[in-house]
């Protein structure tokens, strides 16, 4: 099968873009001819997918997207493609995978009315609407069963389109040797060999939380501020978030590393995962997490939420959002005596539930629909 996938943008670190190349790569260890149409790409770039860059031209968001969208519908069709997948809401598409909430239930949750009357709102809302409108042809990947119903809400997207998958992360096997030396190892680099370490990892900081993060941090009591410290691993523009932390009086107690390979070796070397996201779907860090026995706070609009809970592997803060409830819940965690127990239980959770096979589910269900499809 000739396969093109579609992507605004690749980066390395982003969890949608290590999806959409770990799908393709897959694709074409099972002989398939796979290209990635993409705007940008920054990285290594695979021997066996190829990659059409097209560049960004437009003076903003919506001007880029819609000259890459003509770009495409001039493009595509010369190519005699078999499928068109899409990690990003286009039209046009055989199957999307789907890792991004729904826009309008998400505007209509967060934004206020007003928000529906701007440009951009209308250029999501028409990009979603040619994926989920009711009669469309598109197949949906989900990652979670809790963002169907917000789709049948506002499109009639009949239910036989959606396929869930299971999650994706990677397996992991330690000792627990390798596991206090690494721990050992980053914390002493830094200097922070006895300091609690709150650790935050994504891209998009207002959406993950940060925020929030930083002023439950700020909110703990002196002595303990002083021997905490929050680690933020990401790829995104952290000045509003070091202003914030400054006058919080907290700016030498937040630390952004950027966009690392070495993730999971920060989940072996940190006391807590902080995840107060705004808005998740589903929130692959937060399996990750488990994997490494390390306790979660995270908010219930997580799509993986539930995984910590069943897992009892730390605490889920319930909507609508309380930043003293935040507060008090990173506060209690860090003294809790229940926090081996956490992660007994996450490490025992990791090893008995299949949270590893996402991949390999989305391209059985790619090679299904494209089959019937030619």
């Amino acid at each position: 099968m000739k396969l093109g996938f579609l992507l605004f943008d690749y980066f390395p670190f982003g969890g949608l873009q290590r999806d959409c190349l770990g799908i393709a790569q897959l694709c074409a260890d099972r002989d398939h001819h796979v290209t990635i149409f993409t705007r940008t790409w920054q990285g290594d770039r695979p021997p066996n997918v190829r990659a059409e860059l097209f560049g960004r031209h437009g003076a903003s968001n919506i001007a880029r997207n819609r000259a890459w969208l003509k770009q495409l519908a001039e493009t595509l069709p010369q190519r005699e493609l078999d499928g068109v997948i899409g990690f990003n809401k286009l039209p046009g598409l055989d199957l999307y995978y789907g890792s991004d909430p729904c826009y309008a239930a998400k505007v209509q949750r967060l934004k206020p009315f007003w928000y529906k009357w701007l440009p951009r709102y209308h250029h999501f809302r028409k990009l979603e609407q040619s994926v989920f409108a009711s009669g469309q042809r598109t197949h949906i990947l989900v990652l979670t069963e809790r963002e169907i119903p917000h789709y049948q809400e506002f499109y009639g997207t009949e239910h036989e389109r959606f396929h869930l998958l299971p999650p994706g992360i990677e397996r992991r096997t330690f000792a627990e040797e390798q596991k206090q030396e690494t721990r050992a190892q980053l914390r002493h680099g830094q200097g922070w060999d006895y300091d609690n370490l709150l650790l935050l990892v994504g891209s998009g900081f207002r959406v993950k939380g940060l925020d929030r993060a930083i002023r439950s941090l700020a909110a703990l009591p002196i002595e303990m501020r002083e021997c905490t410290r929050l680690i933020v691993i990401g790829q995104n523009r952290p000045t509003e978030f070091e202003l914030l932390a400054r006058q919080l009086g907290v700016v030498d107690r937040v630390h952004f590393l950027g966009g690392r390979d070495d993730v999971f070796d920060w989940l072996l070397a940190a006391d807590l995962l902080v995840h107060p996201a705004r808005s998740e779907a589903a929130g692959m860090i937060l399996l990750e997490a488990l994997t490494a026995g390390l306790p979660v706070l995270a908010t219930d609009v997580c799509g993986y939420a539930f995984h910590i809970q069943r897992a009892k592997a730390g605490r889920i803060l319930p909507s609508p959002f309380s930043q003293d409830e935040c507060d008090q819940a990173l506060r209690e965690m860090l003294i809790s005596a229940e926090r081996e127990q956490w992660t007994a239980n996450g490490v025992a959770y990791a090893s008995a539930q299949d949270l590893y096979s996402c991949h390999e589910r989305a391209v059985e269900v790619i090679e299904s629909v494209v089959k019937r499809k030619t």
